[in-house]
């Protein structure tokens, strides 16, 4: 099942002394992540507690943030480092789009033959294409270029499914 919460950036520093916020943005774009109009904040036993955003802009790749209840540096420096979440029907999902939080843990099958190569373990964005790290079943984590000419299709209920060239996963079998 779909989590209805999905982490959506970091707070990575203040800025000034009045309480604002440094927020590293997961999202597609920072200003994605600067159009939320709110923002939660995991507690220790688990459950989120909801934080309005005041302002938000875009600096470079980040997003300075002001939230309801940070009203100044030490409130700030006490949120350094934690995780915010959102919820999953406040950001924007263009049709045929797939979040990055929902292939995570999918298995990685061939598109010809089904055999499972591993399992989705992360995406590492990079300049070309982005990166699958597949771990496979014998614990080998793979590198896989993320680009149509390998990926037949991501389906976040079956799997995503490949197409490899020789030499991705020989060593595996």
């Amino acid at each position: 099942m779909k989590s209805k919460y999905i982490e959506c950036g970091k707070i990575i520093n203040t800025h000034g002394v009045r309480g604002l916020l440094k927020v590293e943005p997961w999202c597609d774009s920072p200003g994605v992540f600067a159009s939320l109009r709110r923002v939660f904040l995991r507690g220790a036993e688990g459950g989120f507690e909801e934080r309005r955003i005041r302002s938000a802009s875009v600096s470079k790749n980040t997003v300075i943030t002001e939230l309801d209840g940070v009203t100044g540096y030490e409130d700030a420096v006490s949120l350094k480092n934690r995780t915010l979440w959102c919820l999953r029907e406040d950001i924007p999902v263009p049709d045929g789009a797939v979040l990055i939080c929902d292939l995570i843990g999918l298995p990685v099958i061939d598109a010809d033959s089904g055999r499972v190569y591993g399992t989705l373990e992360e995406i590492v964005p990079s300049p070309a294409s982005d990166l699958y790290v597949i771990v496979t079943g014998g614990g080998k984590k793979v590198l896989f270029p993320a680009v149509s000419k390998f990926v037949e299709e991501r389906d976040p209920e079956r799997g995503i499914f490949i197409r490899p060239i020789p030499g991705f996963f020989d060593d595996e079998i």
